[in-house]
Formats: structure tokens, sequence, C-alpha cells
């Protein structure tokens, strides 16, 4: 499985948009900061509030960069769609 997840600091200030084949080793990644001058890091991004999942890459790709090229306000709107209350969903 290919996954496209959303993920965000403690105060939901910054967004992150990644895609992993491996969602729960890369939120460790982001939680360990082993790359102190990532983007990541730099911004505390450690709180999963939104995923998908996909089985083919490419399709994984595809939703990524379109998710990426959104506003605001619409990446607000997904999350909202499955985390109402922007829970850590990592921590379920």
């Amino acid at each position: 499985m290919y996954y496209v997840y959303i993920a965000t600091n403690k105060n939901n200030t910054v967004l992150y948009t990644g895609i992993s084949n491996a969602l729960e080793r890369r939120m460790f990644e982001h939680m360990d900061k082993g790359n102190a001058n990532s983007f990541t890091a730099k911004y505390n991004i450690n709180k999963l509030v939104y995923y998908d999942m996909f089985s083919d890459p490419k399709d994984a790709i595809v939703a990524e960069k379109k998710i990426k090229g959104w506003k605001r306000d619409k990446k607000i709107k997904l999350i909202e769609s499955m985390n109402q209350g922007w829970d850590d969903l990592f921590e379920r």
C-alpha cells in the first residue's frame, strides 16, 4: 500500500503533505527529526491528521501532487472530512 498523508504540528499551524509506502515508519522519522535541517523538523511536524491509501504508487503520486497544489482552506476541508477534531491519527 501507498499512503498520501497530511501531518501538522501541535498547534495545526503548518501542513505538510507527503507520500510513503510505510506510514508508521515515516511518522516515526518525522518525530525523530533525524535531519534537523528538514522542513518537518524545523516546523515540528509530528501529528498525522489525514491519510488515504492507494494500491498503485502512480495514483498516490498524482494524489500527493494534487493536494500539494491546493490552498490551505481546501486542505483543511479534506482533513476535516476524515478528522473533524484534528486528532492525531497516528496515536490511534
